[in-house]
């Protein structure tokens, strides 16, 4: 259910995929193109987010339905105090990460249950899914190589872990062809960032 005014728009994939760099790609074309964008993340891009983000990457071990329960409030206030009203406003709203990471990291990845955690976070954000997700598929060993930070709790998730929140993405993305474009992210920077940039014009030309 998304919002007609604007457009929303995730990017999705393991750690060190090149989101970020993809993200500030396609904002800089539409602002080229003359449209209002709105950059976002999830978790922590508000007061209470950043809270909520402390505490889910770098506070204490929580067990997994906890993790899941602060990925959702973050979730849910993050969408009703900045991008409904964003996309209401007619702009082209950027996230990077939404209810897929959780479905991949909580409900197959801690094995909550796939289908448990999307009606979660469905009902967190009443509904709202991304009119285009862009998924940047990368192997984990090298997503997780170029990381030079001190990893979070979920980038020490370890190999099995992360091999199976990979397949948990390809296999959402499989089911759902008409949102997801998925991405080889080992290939050119420029290129991805064409081929994203063609697909978000399509939408914005309907």
């Amino acid at each position: 259910m998304s919002v007609a005014a604007g457009l929303f728009v995730s990017f999705e994939g393991g750690d060190g995929a090149g989101k970020s760099t993809q993200v500030r790609a396609l904002a800089d074309w539409l602002t080229g193109q003359g449209r209002t964008v709105l950059l976002t993340f999830e978790p922590g891009d508000t007061e209470l987010g950043r809270t909520l983000r402390a505490a889910v990457l770098h506070g204490e071990d929580v067990d997994p339905r906890t993790e899941a329960l602060l990925y959702a409030t973050d979730r849910a206030h993050h969408v009703a105090s900045v991008v409904r009203p964003a996309l209401a406003r007619g702009e082209v709203v950027i996230t990077d990460r939404y209810l897929d990471s959780s479905v991949a990291y909580q409900g197959v990845g801690r094995g909550l249950g796939a289908q448990t955690i999307e009606q979660l976070s469905l009902w967190a954000t009443g509904g709202l899914l991304p009119d285009l997700t862009v998924l940047l598929d990368l192997d984990p060993t090298a997503g997780l190589a170029r990381i030079t930070r001190e990893p979070d709790r979920l980038e020490r998730g370890g190999d099995e872990f992360h091999a199976t929140t990979r397949q948990a993405f390809l296999d959402r993305a499989a089911a759902d062809p008409g949102r997801f474009l998925v991405l080889d992210a080992t290939r050119p920077v420029a290129d991805l960032a064409a081929q994203i940039a063609q697909r978000v014009g399509q939408l914005l030309a309907r």
